[in-house]
């Protein structure tokens, strides 16, 4: 049974993906025993009895096959860094799996089974986050996640400690496996550290950009701005999807704002580009994350491994495994990120400047009161560290393995600075959370649109109203969960405004 994984899904999708394969399966099998024949037939098979990369001239004969194989994880494990976040390593697991469970790679029945109950059991690997090229394969990251098969690595511990994987297979009554022919360049030839990364951001993004939307909401109440920028005509003759959508849920967000109503015909003309251009800027985000997105899927349920086995007996040698689709896609949903980062922070600069009779730096007595002058201090270093980190990894490549692998995407590093990326917005975001909040209070007892309103009481029930300098700290906490937990768009859909 062929399962289909997808972003918006992604954690169930793997769930019941590794609840519904078989250790067992017809189509590990069939590939297998097509290797297998390919073998006996005495042609030379790359990787399978030659030596790598540039060592794919010398034969290695049958009796050795193993050992080459246990070869090849030992001397490929050499990543350093901190480790990958647990929660991806598991992604990073789970594609595995799904990949050589297709049937294209000839691994075999004990590898694929084995690697199958590390999933399934909940035994995650702990892998280091740097020393991937993002070509020939995550070479580095996917050995250390196989070396708990031979009895070598580590796997997490419930404490967060990192438990040696020999010390786990005794505790379960297992001894380590004995690869053979195939089985590391199966294991370690592949996108899956890259991909693993580019799906846990995303599936996180496509909730954060409706959080983005609801945080411009409340900036745009809270200063008094005006909503006719996000009226339907305006958007229609320009139809990009994500302006649309966002201009929709802006209108929706705003829905009986009796804020909007106090200052209808207060004759101000236009408001500043973070107000007035948030359909453009926050669609143009979402388009392209749509587009990401799309490229992400397809690769959580391809085949990226080198050699490939197919039906009718030929094994091919190609290029699955170049990251440069993921690369590129990756480096430009970083910038998609930054860029809402970058607009949100110039909100929360607004909203300090004392506009439409709003505190200075939103508390009635500063001088001897900071206000909220520093937050967004922390903000703007962050957009500024996202500038930084936008810089695309793709245009650069370093030549591997003595030349033969002369053209590498660097995707690895998109993957791991696109976390990155990811952290500080919705970080950004927190402190907008904070500031819109806290300038909505100054509105009452005018209350703004349904949505809004909604937003601005669940903030209320967690975090109080400052009118006095303290450890910001305290606040941030919450309300970076509120963030990551897209609480803010339950709680608006519960008034019956669906964002789109």
């Amino acid at each position: 049974m062929r399962h289909h994984l997808t972003v918006k899904n992604l954690f169930t999708d793997i769930d019941r993906m590794i609840e519904g394969l078989s250790s067992d399966s017809s189509l590990v099998h069939s590939s297998r025993k097509t290797l297998e024949q390919a073998i006996s037939s005495g042609e030379a098979v790359y990787g399978v009895n030659t030596g790598f990369g540039k060592l794919a001239n010398k034969r290695i004969s049958n009796e050795h096959l193993g050992d080459l194989q246990r070869n090849l994880l030992v001397s490929h494990a050499v990543g350093v860094g901190d480790p990958m976040p647990r929660e991806i390593t598991r992604i990073m697991l789970a594609l595995k799996i799904q990949a050589l469970g297709l049937g294209y790679s000839g691994v075999s029945a004990r590898a694929f089974s084995r690697l199958l109950l590390f999933a399934q059991k909940g035994w995650t690997p702990v892998v280091p986050s740097r020393g991937s090229v993002g070509a020939s394969g995550d070479l580095a990251p996917l050995a250390h996640m196989s070396l708990p098969l031979i009895g070598l690595g580590y796997f997490w511990g419930d404490d967060g400690k990192h438990i040696p994987a020999m010390e786990v297979l005794q505790a379960n009554g297992l001894e380590p496996i004995e690869l053979q022919a195939k089985d590391g360049l199966s294991l370690i030839n592949g996108t899956q550290f890259m991909a693993a990364y580019g799906a846990y951001v995303v599936h996180r993004a496509t909730k954060l950009v409706r959080t983005a939307d609801t945080l411009a909401a409340m900036s745009l109440e809270a200063l008094q701005g005006s909503s006719r920028p996000y009226d339907e005509r305006v958007h229609s003759v320009r139809p990009h999807k994500g302006q649309q959508d966002v201009a929709a849920n802006l209108r929706a967000l705003l829905v009986d704002s009796e804020i909007l109503e106090s200052h209808r015909g207060c004759g101000k003309v236009q408001d500043p580009y973070c107000l007035r251009c948030v359909p453009q800027v926050h669609g143009a985000s979402r388009d392209a994350l749509s587009h990401i997105l799309n490229t992400i899927e397809i690769e959580l349920n391809s085949v990226t491994d080198n050699p490939l086995v197919f039906d009718d007996g030929d094994v091919i040698s190609g290029g699955n495994f170049h990251g440069q689709p993921l690369a590129l896609a990756m480096d430009y949903a970083a910038i998609a990120l930054a860029e809402l980062a970058s607009i949100s922070e110039r909100r929360t600069y607004l909203l300090l400047e004392g506009h439409d009779g709003l505190p200075r730096l939103l508390m009635a007595e500063t001088g001897l009161n900071s206000g909220f002058m520093i937050p967004q201090y922390t903000a703007a270093a962050l957009v500024s560290e996202n500038k930084v980190l936008c810089h695309p990894a793709s245009v650069d490549s370093i030549p591997t393995s003595l030349g033969q692998e002369d053209h590498v995407s660097m995707g690895s590093i998109s993957a791991v600075k696109l976390l990155q990326v990811l952290q500080n917005v919705e970080h950004v975001f927190a402190i907008e959370l904070l500031t819109a909040a806290q300038a909505l209070d100054y509105r009452l007892p005018l209350k703004p649109g349904l949505g809004v309103h909604a937003a601005h009481q669940h903030i209320r029930s967690q975090i109080p109203h400052r009118e006095k300098d303290y450890l910001f700290q305290d606040d941030l906490k919450p309300s970076i969960e509120i963030i990551q937990s897209a609480q803010l768009q339950s709680v608006v859909e519960k008034t019956g405004c669906h964002l789109a």
